[in-house]
């Protein structure tokens, strides 16, 4: 479903959009559209990649040898709890 939205821009900008996108072979409302799609899922997606507060503070604090293999001791420790 469409919604019509009205936005304020600077005249100069609103020109220079059109020009642009009607090189490009859209509407200007296409363009603005896809440029907001663009923008949200750009953001989403770097949501999920952010770390929390709480482990953000904690990154870095563990050294280990080069050579530790967490999923290795994670096995070990799942074998301990389970007995598998």
């Amino acid at each position: 479903m469409n919604t019509k939205l009205t936005l304020t821009l600077e005249k100069e900008v609103i020109e220079t959009a059109k020009v642009f996108a009607k090189e490009k072979g859209q509407s200007l409302s296409e363009l603005v559209e896809n440029y907001f799609k663009l923008l949200t899922r750009n953001s989403a997606k770097s949501k999920q990649n952010q770390l929390s507060p709480k482990v953000k503070a904690l990154k870095g604090i563990l050294k280990v040898q080069p050579d530790f293999d967490y999923k290795e001791v994670l096995k070990e420790e799942i074998i301990k709890k389970h007995g598998i």
